[in-house]
């Protein structure tokens, strides 16, 4: 692949979690390097990637309401971890390789 070439993303499993303003952590499925997040709540959510025992907190990557973000997250990442910056809602956390979606 030749630098600064785009791949399409391609989903491998997602897993969710039900955000509040108390960090709540998951298991990523599937496999790949890249983690696309999908903040379907209706406030800020702050995610945190790594290993295990992730816990998120308000000084962590914020995601916008019902944006998304993809990240490079890395083969070694397993766990994901939210919070919110108010309310409840859900925060989706797909696993795959590509570099756009």
């Amino acid at each position: 692949m030749s630098s600064g070439a785009s791949l399409p993303f391609r989903p491998a499993g997602t897993a969710s979690v039900a955000g509040s303003t108390s960090a709540a952590s998951v298991a990523l499925v599937g496999g790949g390097s890249s983690v696309l997040v999908y903040n379907a709540a209706g406030a800020v959510a702050f995610v945190r990637f790594g290993m295990t025992g992730v816990t998120a907190g308000v000084r962590d990557t914020p995601v916008p309401p019902g944006a998304r973000m993809l990240v490079d997250a890395g083969q070694l990442v397993t766990t994901a971890s939210a919070v919110l910056g108010s309310g409840t809602g859900s925060v989706f956390f797909t696993r795959g390789d590509g570099s756009v979606y």
